[in-house]
C-alpha cells in the first residue's frame, strides 16, 4: 500500500492492547532504502515513559496496523523503552 508520510501525523498511537501511547509528529526514512524506518512519536503518555526529550522514536517492525489510529506490539521491551531512542 502507497501512502503520503503525511498522511500518518498527528495519528494517535497505542499498544495492541489498547494503552495510549501518544501521537505521531514526524517520520524518520530509510534514504538508501527509500522506506519509512520508525515514527517520532511524542505527547507521551507519562504513565509509561519518563524521558527529558521530546519524545521517542518507535521502529516500523513494532507497528502492526496503520489506519484511523497507529497500533503497535505491545512488548515489554517496547514499553520499557530499552530499544525505543529519545528524540531530541
Amino acid at each position: 500500500m502507497d501512502a503520503e508520510i503525511s498522511s500518518i501525523l498527528g495519528l494517535e498511537v497505542y499498544t495492541d492492547r489498547g494503552v495510549f501511547v501518544g501521537k505521531v509528529e514526524d517520520a524518520v526514512l530509510d534514504a538508501d532504502g527509500g522506506t519509512l524506518s520508525g515514527i517520532a512519536v511524542g505527547s507521551l503518555n507519562r504513565e509509561l515513559f519518563d524521558l527529558k526529550g521530546k519524545g521517542i522514536i518507535v521502529p516500523f517492525r513494532w507497528i502492526t496496523a496503520v489506519g484511523d489510529i497507529i497500533i503497535m506490539r505491545h512488548t515489554k521491551r517496547a514499553i520499557a523503552n530499552k530499544d525505543a531512542p529519545p528524540r531530541e
